[in-house]
């Protein structure tokens, strides 16, 4: 049970700065050590806040300065660090709507498992359901370990990440949302629960999945992980992923994304005088923002949100942004200001030296794992993980890409008082349970008062489970309905209520109830049998079974695939209602491997069904095809090729196609995307993936793309692409 004062109480209590953050030029400037703000024991603590109607893309007025983040949308300034939590609301809902696309509330039924080696993830929502898993990595030592879940496999110094005493889950984005899909139809599991046309975008799509892990770390017994110690981790792309998943998740005790670039941390304001990749092609690239971004992408002027309050959504929680200043394509002196300019509501908090920004590195190469950073890397995990250091945040800008906060605003940082009300509310009467179902129960209970001035802000519920226990919801009145429970299992739930000023009161007395068996079914279904796959093509395969039986009725059947011959890890990829199911838009001349569960109408899912097995054959390329280069971005030490736009030059569709060249001399691949790489010595193959195999005649996929590292001074880059 939760004794000491809880997450938002501690925010208010922290230290007020002893030092201003300033900026430094290939220098540091650092704040005296403050308490470590804990994460939040909820996804969006603001989700019960009153927010006034959001504007019209229409009526917004052109401001070239950044909005100030302590404006509320009534046009008043926030005054005390108690208002910060609805007014990061308000910031929150117009980055959905203008820039990211909505991020939807936890699924009715979010369900999974958490080994020492990985954890899988099974959604429920609105009669669809998706599914994908996760690798782990734990460090030496018996644990329970705090986790840094890391996004798309590279860039992140693990090494560091484990040696520092924390697991890394490696976690791949493109399971819930892929690349190279059109607007119109994104593929993944998120879109699978929320539809393939929905507006939101691959980044907060990404950071759903992340919170779907950590709802399946927060329901499990905690003998592996922590559930209130997660941090988020990415580079490049995925760096634009881990900062929009640390913003959006409160639960998230520190986000460490590395040369995110444009879509990431960078200033939209800044981009277009900086010479970073463009609005436009960041939003062309993929569909990594959100559909109503394309209405900015000209002028980014009109957003009445920028990125310096997106760091501050992270306020007060741990932030360590690192940057590279070498590689003008990545925006540093624009991600430079949004950090001085998030920095500030940090400041506001009284938690300044919670965030830490550097670019002060000497090498250029883009991801490389750098000296520089893995001390304060392993500082950051110790003070917000491990909870066993204090260091202080560091701003240390590069002279090489220097921002200048104060050409960008016209708005001053507030002193902002902590109420004067350090009273708590009177303890909550003892909730009363009814309407208790497989999945939800009402509670209700005697109201508290405010003694402090601040008046009654609203009521946190707690289920009592162990040592950290998870908060089931909010409530602004004395009533809550929860939802997403488990069927058939004993909850006791308490009450905590909380005023203006972030005080919290007592615990109330707990209330026991169990939910019901979902009309007494907890049989699952038997396990569908001669599970078998024929009319095998270059592209897709039949699969067929023998029909499952429960006492109930089959719902209907979760279709599981996994690469190769052995190895690799079985995901969702569809559903079936009846013993039948076509899979689509493989990768030609690859193996796959399928197996199969039944579902009833309660959510009881089957054992899994043997393995049925497939090879795909050659793909064709009648007509022929061609592969063009363009460089998208390099530097001393590197360079990025992004697109590899390939075209189906012929006349007929092709189902597959496979681009060759040769690396210079000296020159390594270190990364690439949207294809399956082979390399021997100097030449490389990248063949096709599912999703973008298959061109038209006249189409092109322009979502394949590499990095490659190279001599220093080399200016050579790739030449004689062949596509066939």
């Amino acid at each position: 049970m939760i004794t000491s004062l809880a997450r938002s109480k501690i925010r208010s209590a922290i230290v007020a700065l002893t030092a201003a953050t300033a900026l430094s030029l290939a220098g540091a400037a650092t704040v005296a050590p403050t308490e470590a703000a804990a994460a939040a024991g909820v996804e969006n603590e603001g989700a019960d806040c009153a927010v006034p109607g959001l504007p019209d893309a229409g009526s917004l007025p052109t401001n070239s300065k950044l909005p100030d983040p302590f404006r509320k949308l009534d046009g008043t300034r926030i005054a005390a660090r108690s208002e910060w939590r609805c007014r990061r609301e308000e910031i929150k809902r117009l980055a959905e709507k203008f820039v990211y696309g909505e991020k939807p509330a936890k699924p009715a039924s979010v369900t999974g498992t958490v080994s020492r080696t990985g954890i899988t993830v099974n959604v429920n929502h609105n009669g669809r359901s998706s599914s994908f898993s996760a690798s782990v990595s734990l460090p030496s030592g018996s644990g329970p370990f705090p986790a840094v879940v890391v996004l798309g496999g590279f860039g992140a110094d693990t090494a560091a990440i484990t040696a520092a005493g924390a697991a890394v889950i490696n976690y791949d984005p493109y399971a819930v949302g892929r690349e190279g899909t059109p607007r119109t139809n994104k593929q993944g599991a998120f879109y699978t629960v929320y539809g393939a046309s929905s507006s939101t975008g691959l980044l907060l799509a990404w950071g759903w999945g992340v919170s779907r892990i950590i709802d399946v770390i927060e329901q499990s017994d905690g003998s592996i992980l922590k559930a209130d110690a997660t941090g988020v981790t990415g580079c490049s792309r995925f760096g634009k992923g881990a900062f929009v998943t640390g913003a959006f998740d409160q639960r998230i005790a520190l986000t460490m994304p590395i040369e995110s670039g444009s879509a990431g941390v960078p200033i939209f304001r800044g981009i277009p005088g900086e010479g970073a990749q463009s609005l436009s092609s960041a939003y062309g690239e993929q569909p990594w923002l959100g559909d109503a971004f394309g209405t900015f992408t000209g002028t980014p002027a009109r957003l009445p949100v920028d990125t310096h309050e997106m760091v501050a959504m992270v306020a007060p929680r741990g932030l360590f942004i690192m940057d590279n200043p070498h590689i003008t394509n990545l925006g540093p002196r624009s991600a430079s200001v949004a950090a001085l300019g998030g920095a500030e509501v940090y400041k506001a908090l009284g938690a300044g030296d919670n965030l830490t920004y550097w670019s002060d590195i000497q090498d250029g190469t883009h991801c490389a794992n750098r000296a520089e950073w893995r001390t304060p890397l392993q500082q950051n995990i110790q003070k917000f993980l491990l909870k066993t250091g204090n260091a202080a945040g560091t701003i240390r800008i590069s002279s090489r890409a220097p921002g200048n906060l104060s050409e960008w605003r016209d708005w001053q940082t507030p002193a902002l008082s902590d109420s004067g009300d350090t009273t708590a509310p009177s303890t909550p009467g003892t909730p009363a349970a009814s309407g208790v179902t497989a999945t939800g129960a009402t509670l209700t209970w005697t109201a508290s008062t405010d003694q402090g001035g601040s008046g009654l802000a609203g009521y946190d519920v707690y289920r009592e489970q162990g040592a950290t226990d998870p908060q089931l919801g909010q409530s602004a009145t004395n009533s809550i309905t929860l939802t997403g429970l488990t069927a058939n299992t004993q909850y006791q739930v308490y009450v905590r209520a909380r005023d203006g000023a972030g005080n919290l009161s007592g615990n109330s007395s707990p209330v026991t109830f169990t939910t019901t068996a979902s009309g007494g079914d907890t049989s699952p279904p038997t396990a569908p049998a001669g599970l078998a796959a024929s009319a095998v093509t270059s592209a897709g395969a039949t699969l067929s079974w023998t029909a499952s039986t429960d006492d109930n009725g089959v719902a209907g059947y979760d279709i599981l695939r996994a690469p190769g011959a052995s190895g690799g890890t079985f995901t969702q990829v569809g559903t079936s209602a009846t013993t039948s199911y076509g899979d689509t838009g493989l990768t030609p001349s690859t193996t796959y491997r399928y197996q199969v569960r039944a579902r009833d109408a309660a959510g009881n899912t089957s054992a899994v069904s043997n393995t049925a097995q497939i090879t795909t054959q050659p793909g064709t390329s009648t007509g022929g095809c061609t592969a063009v280069a363009t460089v998208q971005t390099q530097w001393a030490t590197g360079y990025v090729i992004q697109p590899l736009a390939i075209t189906n030059t012929g006349a007929s569709t092709i189902t597959g196609w496979t681009v060759t060249f040769t690396l210079p001399a000296g020159h390594t691949l270190t990364g690439s995307w949207n294809g399956t790489v082979t390399v021997s010595g100097q030449n490389v193959t990248i063949r096709n993936v599912g999703h973008n195999g298959t061109l038209a005649p006249g189409a092109s996929t322009s979502s394949v793309g590499f990095q490659a590292s190279r001599p220093n001074g080399n200016t050579a880059v790739p030449a004689g692409y062949t596509c066939a």
